[in-house]
């Protein structure tokens, strides 16, 4: 899997210019004098099986906030954080039981900025090895994963639209069997994408 590394570290080093949730919206308003709170999420590639595969979780469908869907373990970045790297780390370990030593952390993504006013800071590493996982019944209903082949290939992602605050909002979307992964996790996994053909 050095190959894979390689190919990794390249792609994170030619760092772009970040992503938005308006940016298939040009139409939405994006709020003036907003203050972006900082949030980092882990894109954890396991190469524990045949395929490297990146671990995702559904959020629980009692949370007041994107209850239900797709995402990336991952959270705010807390006052004790280092940084977002920190951030990410303890999120993973707290949502899903994943030990924060045993990621191979190759760098990150550039910053993701949301509706809900997060700049969110997508950090991939490699894992070489399984753990238990011990989700957070509380937040995380399932972790699951999808083979790093789907996410990198651009013809498996579709723009789709809904109806949001009045107004038709456009999203990435990269379903993979039953799960349908959309919005800022789809729009950060097609960044990789990007990242990874250039």
């Amino acid at each position: 899997m050095s190959d894979l590394r390689s190919k990794l570290y390249r792609a994170l080093a030619a760092q772009g210019e970040g992503s938005s949730d308006f940016d298939l919206n040009p139409d939405l308003a994006v709020p003036g004098a907003r203050r972006l709170r900082p949030a980092g999420v882990l894109v954890a590639i396991s190469l524990v099986e045949d395929r490297p595969r990146v671990i995702l979780t559904k959020r629980s469908s009692a949370l007041k906030h994107h209850p239900g869907q797709i995402a990336f373990p991952g959270g705010k970045q807390d006052e004790s954080d280092a940084d977002v790297i920190a951030a990410a780390l303890r999120e993973a370990w707290e949502e899903i039981g994943l030990p924060p030593e045993l990621p191979e952390v190759i760098g990150h993504l550039p910053s993701h900025e949301t509706v809900t006013s997060f700049l969110v800071t997508p950090v991939v590493a490699l894992l070489h090895e399984g753990f238990e996982i011990r989700r957070e019944a509380g937040e995380v209903a399932e972790v699951f994963s999808v083979p790093l082949s789907h996410v990198l290939d651009p013809k498996n992602y579709i723009i789709a639209a809904r109806s949001w605050r009045g107004t038709r909002r456009h999203y990435y979307t990269v379903p993979f069997g039953p799960y349908y992964i959309w919005g800022a996790t789809a729009r950060m996994l097609r960044g990789l994408a990007g990242a990874m053909a250039e």
